[in-house]
């Protein structure tokens, strides 16, 4: 629904300090302790949980916040929860505005796994706040997202500060590649409309000492390497020397994808050529953070970084390709470790590749690289999970761009950063290519240490509360910006 403009029905003018109370008023009285409850719900998304409909944890998450939203005061807001068979549910509200234009919030709820090496105090679905820190698996990514939406849009309308038509999103798949989310924009397509902007509260923070703005994700190939040369395990001092190592092969094949000595990815298909705009971001972001940008790290011992230049560092996060080996198969753990010639190695590769790179092409390239040619004959096979593009923002509009120095400074004394990410929100991909005309905010508090994903998570609550009041900032100036 969109409400007719009449001047003297709203104003353009924020009391900033009015907001700020407003939105920690909230989040003291009512979100922190929503968000303790929703971490305590192991809702892991259906990749880490394939039986997650018969455990019922995603829809008590679901219906948790579902709660929440239709106890806020906001006038003619509809809450749904939508589910399509055989798919995770999507939590939608549905906001009245003034004009013609509308504005898609989003996040997810759906988290990760466990994860070992959380602190004895500590635990993924056992929430503690220490130090101003809200710790727990999900209260950053992406808990947070729905009560800061709806409280920076209750913030303006206290005020009688008018905005456009809000349209909240939040999905429960987005930890699995977003495979639902597709079959619900075309469910919802005539209830989203034509978004001119559209705010995702699912990216990272540099630090926590100013708003930031992410300008690009790169990209997903995943998969699983398997190497057999064996039907049996053997004596290892009977095989030494006669039968390769499966773990050797498996060496050997990834040194074809990455020079082991700098961790440069070396195939044309996983490279892309760095825009000149990205560049002086990662230099701007760079003098901001200094060796922030890797001090921030859990480094262990005498550990340094792979070099030592931040803005060089910056842009291998966010415009570099990069491999991680994230799990493994057919390897004993040390205590059961006999002296054996195992059969065969299994490795779970996840590639970072370029915000622009073609994934489909890329996976493909991949498993050419890998499958052509086997050392000793050996089987290889590289089973390709579903790749995830990358994202690249459009240009940022002026009152955008002049909107966020304003929020910024009013509620973190400091101007605004532009910085890529190295992480993939599927979504932004998706509605890059339903809505070339929208502008995109995307931004969260996954700043240092937070440690999405893995152990001892954290929401850093002070943050959390300032960002909610920037997008309340951002929400007024999108509506005045032709007025």
């Amino acid at each position: 629904m969109r409400l007719p403009i009449t001047n003297h029905e709203f104003q353009a003018m924020i009391d900033y300090q009015a907001a700020q109370l407003f939105v920690e008023q909230m989040w003291d009285d009512s979100i922190t302790d929503e968000l303790v409850e929703y971490i305590r719900i192991p809702n892991k998304s259906p990749h880490f949980d394939a039986q997650w409909a018969e455990h019922g944890y995603m829809d008590q998450a679901a219906v948790h916040m579902q709660r929440w939203c239709r106890e806020q005061a906001i006038d003619g807001m509809r809450v749904d929860l939508v589910r399509l068979p055989g798919r995770t549910p999507v939590l939608v509200c549905e906001i009245p505005g003034r004009g013609d234009d509308t504005v898609l919030l989003y996040g997810h709820l759906d988290k990760q796994p466990e994860m070992t090496g959380w602190r004895d105090d500590l635990g993924p679905w056992q929430p503690v706040i220490k130090d101003e820190r809200l710790y727990g698996r999900g209260g950053a990514d992406d808990g947070y997202a729905v009560y800061a939406s709806l409280t920076a849009i209750r913030a303006l309308s206290a005020q009688g500060v008018a905005h456009a038509r809000c349209f909240v999103l939040i999905e429960a798949c987005e930890e699995s590649g977003s495979y639902d989310l597709p079959y619900y924009i075309d469910h919802l397509r005539e209830r989203i409309g034509e978004p001119s902007l559209v705010v995702c509260l699912d990216s990272g923070c540099g630090d926590y000492e100013r708003m930031w703005s992410t300008t690009s994700l790169r990209g997903l190939v995943a998969g699983t390497l398997s190497i057999d040369n064996l039907t049996e395990g053997v004596h290892s001092g009977n095989a030494g020397g006669i039968v390769p190592s499966s773990f050797r092969i498996a060496r050997a094949l990834l040194s074809r994808i990455e020079d082991e000595s700098s961790g440069q990815i070396t195939p044309n298909a996983l490279q892309a050529q760095i825009p000149e705009q990205r560049r002086q971001q990662a230099i701007g972001a760079a003098q901001a953070l200094g060796d922030k940008v890797y001090s921030a790290f859990p480094w262990h011992g005498d550990s340094t970084p792979a070099q030592s230049d931040p803005v060089e560092l910056i842009l291998n996060r966010t415009w570099r390709a990069a491999l991680e080996i994230t799990g493994a198969e057919g390897i004993p753990a040390i205590a059961d470790a006999g002296n054996v010639a195992r059969p065969s190695t299994r490795l779970k590769l996840s590639l970072r590749v370029p915000p622009t790179t073609n994934v489909d092409a890329a996976t493909a390239a991949v498993k050419s690289i890998l499958e052509t040619q086997a050392p000793h004959g050996a089987t290889v096979s590289f089973t390709a999970d579903t790749p995830g593009p990358g994202w690249e923002s459009p240009p940022c509009a002026q009152w955008l761009n002049d909107a966020m120095n304003e929020a910024s400074n009013t509620y973190f004394g400091k101007d605004a950063a532009w910085m890529g990410e190295g992480g993939s929100i599927p979504f932004m991909g998706m509605l890059g290519k339903k809505f070339p005309q929208a502008q995109f905010l995307v931004t969260g508090v996954l700043g240092p240490n937070s440690n999405a994903h893995g152990p001892n998570e954290f929401l850093h609550l002070p943050t959390a509360r300032r960002l909610t009041c920037c997008v309340a900032v951002v929400l007024a100036r999108h509506f005045v910006r032709t007025r």
